[in-house]
């Protein structure tokens, strides 16, 4: 077993993971999996630079993750940052911030590095998944179904971006487009610096173009409708889940590999389109840090259902952290 830490810094949120790694059996242990919304990107896609406050807020999780680095004894730590740091004209800011807490250099991947990182993480245990079912939609883990079909398609709805990967034991494409929950709600649901509570059918139907024209692009590079499993990764994804199989709280064993029908997706998807903030915040399994920008993550997840006739989406809380864990790992 070989013990690393990896760090994946995203446009909202920044996670820590501490395993154990035998690349050997392919046996990944957690002794540490965190998530704080720090909320990186705030801003980024109107003015093109990190906020002061939010470079603050992530070197606070830092300063945070550091101690707990420490404390387990990882022998290697990788830092990645995805979609805001690339967009940033300051960038050089947040990374020498990184290297004065951490001591290590936060790789800023493309796009396609990201989705390579997604696809690893969210694949390498699904032999056997495909041997003992997944969990279905009823029963909060209860429930055995026919195990998955490749070739995947992995998507990772992220703040910024959604990356889009299809490959069966190794990648066959990979692109990466400027569609994610933060992006989104930033531009079309912020008037005179306030979310819309709930959004207008024109800003609905805004977000819905862009999104429509992000798959087009994604579509250049990935044949979306090949896909025999489409796989769903990152928050909101596993908050639709969570909201789906109806839980009091949320719970990472019940959502892993559970199975979301396109028409509990598209169920949820109106509800929280035509919530308020207080009705969102309400709901027993939402993250404080993304009241304001679940519903067009939902958005972006069911504009992808709908394009590539996935009838499901398999949910996996193994994503980009376990992919640059496995990285270290060899």
């Amino acid at each position: 077993m070989k013990r690393v830490a990896a760090i994946d810094c995203g446009t909202n949120s920044i996670r820590l993971l501490v395993a154990d790694c035998d690349p050997a059996t392919g046996e990944l242990k957690d002794l540490d999996r965190r998530m704080q919304i720090v909320r990186l990107g705030q801003g980024v896609d109107r003015t093109g630079r990190l906020a002061p406050e939010a470079l603050e807020r992530t070197f606070a999780a830092c300063r945070e993750y550091a101690a707990v680095i420490k404390g387990l004894g990882a022998e290697q730590v990788r830092f990645v940052a995805t979609s805001a740091s690339r967009d940033a004209e300051n960038r050089e800011d947040f990374v020498r911030g990184v290297v004065d807490i951490l001591g290590v250099e936060p790789e800023v991947i493309t796009g396609d590095q990201e989705a390579e990182f997604s696809f690893d993480g969210a694949t390498k245990e699904l032999t056997g998944i495909e041997a003992a079912g997944a969990k279905g939609l009823a029963g909060k883990g209860g429930g055995r179904r026919p195990g998955m079909e490749r070739p995947f398609l992995v998507v990772d709805i992220g703040g910024g971006s959604t990356e889009f990967v299809l490959g069966s034991d190794s990648v066959r494409a990979a692109r990466s487009v400027d569609v994610g929950c933060v992006r989104m709600t930033e531009r079309h649901l912020v008037h005179e610096g306030e979310i819309s509570d709930p959004p207008t059918p024109g800003q609905i139907s805004a977000i819905k173009a862009d999104i429509a024209a992000a798959l087009d692009r994604a579509e250049e590079t990935v044949p979306l409708s090949e896909a025999a499993t489409l796989v769903g990764l990152a928050g909101s994804v596993t908050t639709v889940a969570a909201i789906a199989l109806d839980l009091d709280q949320y719970d990472s064993e019940a959502i892993h590999h559970s199975r979301i029908p396109l028409a509990k997706v598209r169920e949820i998807t109106d509800r929280l389109l035509s919530s308020t903030h207080a009705e969102r915040a309400a709901v027993p399994v939402m993250h404080p840090g993304r009241v304001d920008v679940i519903a067009a993550g939902a958005l972006v997840l069911l504009s992808i259902m709908e394009r590539t006739g996935a009838e499901e989406v398999v949910v996996s809380e193994h994503d980009i952290l376990d992919g640059i864990a496995w990285s270290l790992a060899g």
